[in-house]
């Protein structure tokens, strides 16, 4: 598993980047199967696939962030969006100074919300930040790999982040998704009770679904809708 960039100073020197892309995940539960580290996983998997097709710099992930909704579930551990905002903001100022000034959040926590925020006041005065990928990508991406499940059915440890590892990192996960199923149904009040309101094993999703191969079309698509990203960015 090598999900941290290894790059040295000098590549960055004789790449020159006018563009990183920071991964940002969660250390959250996510059912027996799959490690609290999933969502950063998957975050650090799309932005190497993204650095491996376009001239980006590859950061490091910010590996615990908003995920209060999942209470005290074991291993759980959140940062408040105040904190996250500063080191979002923090990030951006310190690339700033080497001269890269425009970032892509590479996101794939649901939860941190703040992050469009934090988007929508670095582009003040010009495009310098971007939240990546959208529901839009997710969805084509999604429709392109031939899930079963949608997204608000497939929330959590379900179809598409579980066939994500098993064709990027196998290794993460365990035996036990092919039965693990689960429907949440509606979640009015999500942000109120939190998920254990809503399930008892932690997932809310169709895992038994999942394949490498749907995992391997699902990150193909994402890394050909990056590019749209770069445009807006006027790259």
């Amino acid at each position: 598993m090598n999900l941290l960039p290894t790059i040295t100073t000098t590549d960055v020197q004789e790449q020159e980047p006018r563009v990183a892309v920071l991964p940002i995940g969660s250390y959250e539960q996510h059912g027996a199967y799959l490690p609290l580290i999933t969502d950063t996983a998957i975050a650090c998997i799309i932005a190497r696939e993204v650095a491996a097709a376009y001239p980006v710099l590859q950061l490091p992930p910010v590996t615990i962030a908003c995920s209060h909704e999942h209470g005290t579930w074991a291993g759980t551990v959140s940062v408040s969006a105040r904190t996250l905002h500063a080191m979002v903001t923090d990030i951006a100022d310190s690339l700033e100074a080497q001269g890269i000034r425009k970032l892509v959040l590479i996101n794939a926590h649901g939860g941190n919300y703040v992050l469009s925020n934090i988007v929508q006041e670095a582009n003040l005065t010009e495009p310098r930040m971007t939240l990546f990928p959208q529901g839009r990508e997710w969805n084509r991406a999604r429709e392109r790999a031939g899930l079963v499940s949608n997204a608000h059915d497939d929330m959590h440890a379900g179809e598409i982040e579980t066939s994500i590892l098993l064709h990027a990192e196998p290794e993460l996960v365990r035996e036990g998704y092919e039965n693990a199923d689960h429907d949440g149904g509606e979640r009015p009040f999500l942000l109120t009770h939190g998920m254990k309101a809503y399930t008892e094993t932690g997932v809310i999703g169709f895992p038994s679904y999942a394949t490498a191969e749907k995992g391997q079309t699902v990150l193909t698509s994402l890394t050909e809708d990056f590019a749209n990203h770069l445009k807006a960015l006027g790259e």
